[in-house]
């Protein structure tokens, strides 16, 4: 199974609609895999107890155990003030240690309404997840101005962008089978 994150819990957020669509590439590919998405903006407020670090409130198990029971991770990540949100960040820091990032595949896009992208933003997540022993697939998309790039119903409207989203689903689909066989 391939989960997919939504990479902050702002709502509406332009992080959401890439999201839904990657989660269809996925499930069109034609490896046909099981995906399942984690949006942020779903996080019970509970996760944000100071507690939580020594007793995790049990409405956020369930999101602990997608990423426990994942074949790979795929995130996508806008860039905030030069990084990754801190919702995310901290979603990260909740989950358990190593077994949710150790020898598991991860890939990475990132978007940002500036001209760069999510470059740093990505580039902060690969020193996490690499420090995690995660296996980082190298294919990322970078997709900067996302406001002009989707429709007035929240669909990607660049055709060249589709093709670079459809193809990062599928490789990172093989790439998971691969990694995971191994």
């Amino acid at each position: 199974m391939i989960l997919v994150i939504s990479g902050t819990n702002r709502e509406g957020s332009c992080s959401a609609l890439v999201s839904a669509q990657v989660v269809e590439f996925i499930k069109d590919s034609s490896y046909a895999a099981e995906v399942e998405l984690i949006d942020l903006v779903d996080l019970p407020s509970s996760a944000f107890s100071p507690k939580v670090y020594k007793e995790k409130p049990a409405e956020i198990q369930p999101f602990i155990d997608k990423v426990l029971s994942c074949d790979g991770m795929l995130v996508i990540v806008p860039e905030y003030n030069g990084s990754m949100p801190g919702a995310l960040k901290y979603f990260i820091d909740l989950l358990p240690s190593p077994e949710s990032f150790e020898d598991r595949p991860v890939a990475f896009i990132g978007i940002a309404s500036g001209q760069w992208a999510g470059l740093r933003a990505v580039e902060h997540l690969q020193q996490v997840f690499g420090y995690r022993n995660a296996h980082i697939y190298p294919r990322r998309v970078f997709i900067s101005a996302i406001h002009n790039k989707l429709d007035e119903h929240g669909q990607i409207t660049d055709g060249d962008l589709v093709d670079r989203l459809q193809k990062q689903a599928q490789g990172f689909v093989d790439y998971c089978r691969k990694t995971i066989s191994d």
